[in-house]
Order: structure tokens, then sequence, then C-alpha cells
């Protein structure tokens, strides 16, 4: 079966500067590709381009075997494209129901059918196993882990295929980092595939099927998290080895 998410030799530049280069990446059910690479790797650009907010210059995006366009954010919505960045953008005054539907709000008759959206949302969260005091209480009020897992919950509403995830580990405490992680592999196990951002290669290791090293806006090298080691992934981010992996992601892009 072709895999959900494929991106065919995308480039993207910004008026001098080539931001990415011929990068290949596929995803598919149920999988979490975690995406890594130093500071101005092209991760970040590569997210924008899945996500629709920076479309490429060149190449293809495949959607399930079948050539997609995604040139806006609600092109990605549409497929089936979920994105979780860093910031999260949640309104600490409001409480987790008003986040998780904030600019998507269930009504009958044309008034807020609150009743309805505090059901589907102690649904969903216990769906995922999220533990929460209260779908009451104002966002503000909740740890880091807890305020991640409803970012990503909010994202699943649309029931997404892909879901990409921006550092969603990033200034969390250990026990925070473990909820946050345990709820990456319940979206895998529900059959949504992740592709995930990551700078903490424990977290990595931890969680995703397969490692994809950026370096300097191109592919280098595409790893299996259970038999690479740590070593190996980071001299693929540094350029210090000229290893198989990516000599041969290398080829195949020329």
């Amino acid at each position: 079966m072709a895999p959900v998410l494929a991106l065919e030799r995308i480039s993207k530049r910004f008026g001098a500067v080539q931001a990415l280069t011929d990068v290949e990446l596929e995803v598919d059910a149920g999988e979490v590709v975690a995406l890594v690479g130093d500071n101005g790797a092209g991760k970040s650009t590569l997210i924008k381009v899945i996500a629709g907010v920076g479309p490429p210059d060149e190449g293809r995006i495949m959607w399930e075997g079948r050539q997609a366009t995604i040139a806006t954010p609600s092109d990605a919505q549409a497929l089936g494209i979920a994105t979780v960045y860093q910031d999260l953008a949640l309104c600490d005054n409001l409480d987790v129901v008003g986040n998780l539907y904030l600019g998507n709000e269930m009504t009958t008759m044309g008034v807020l059918d609150e009743v309805a959206m505090e059901k589907r949302s102690r649904d969903l969260l216990e769906t995922l196993s999220i533990k929460i005091p209260s779908v009451r209480i104002p966002v503000a009020s909740l740890s880091g882990g807890q305020r991640q897992t409803v970012a990503i919950s909010r994202s699943l509403l649309g029931d997404p295929k892909i879901v990409l995830l921006d550092e969603p580990t990033a200034a969390l405490g250990v026990e925070q980092t473990a909820q946050v992680l345990d709820l990456v592999e319940r979206l895998r196990g529900q059959g949504h595939g992740v592709i995930l951002i990551s700078h903490n290669m424990v977290d990595v290791k931890a969680v995703a099927d397969r490692i994809a090293v950026l370096r300097l806006g191109r592919n280098n090298g595409v790893f299996d998290a259970k038999t690479t080691t740590q070593e190996e992934i980071i001299s693929a981010i540094t350029g210090a080895t000229d290893n198989a992996a990516s000599r041969r992601s290398r080829r195949l892009s020329e």
C-alpha cells in the first residue's frame, strides 16, 4: 500500500536562501517518524510545507498514492493533516472544552451546545487516556504536560490521518514528558501517522519507528529507531560521518 503521505523532491527557497533541496519523506498509518536535525536544517520549513503554510517551489506531495496540492492550511486540514506548533496556541482564560472547540463550536438551533461539547471532550480525553481534573477548569491551571495533551487532543477533533508535532516535549519535566510520549504512542496505536520534531534523542528513540535526518536542507539518512544508535544519529545530524544511510539517501535523490 502507498504511504499516507509521501514527499518527493521537495525544494523551497526564500529569496536567495535555499531552505530545502530535493527532500523526500514518507509516513505510513500507525507510524511515528521523527524529523531531526540541527538548527537551520530545514525541519520547520518542511513542516510548514506539509501544513500548507509555505507551499513548495518544486516537488510533489502525494497523499495515499495520489498527487495532492497543499497551498493553504485549509487544504492540509481537508486532507487530514493536523499540526500542533510549539507555542500550542491555547487561550489561558478558557477552560479545556473552550480550547478544544475554539473556532469549531457545536451549535443547536444557532445556540452553543455546551452539553454536547463537554460530552465529546470527555469522550476524546478518555479515549486517549488523558488525565485532567476537569474539562471545565481554565487551561492556565494545567501543568505543561497537560497543556500539551490538550493541544494535541484539539488537533484530533477532525480525525486526522497525519499529526505533526513540533517539539512537543520542549521545556517539560520528566513526568510531563512521559505523559506526552505516552500520548504519542497511543496516537500510533489508533492508526494515526505522526511526524515528530524533537532535539531530544532520548525521546526520539523512545517512541519513533523511523528517524529522518535533515542537514543543510537535504536528506542525510533515514534510520530504524530500534537498530540504530544515538551516536549514528548525531553523526548524521552534524555531518561527522559519511555513513551508508546518507550515501543511499543522496543517491536516491540524485
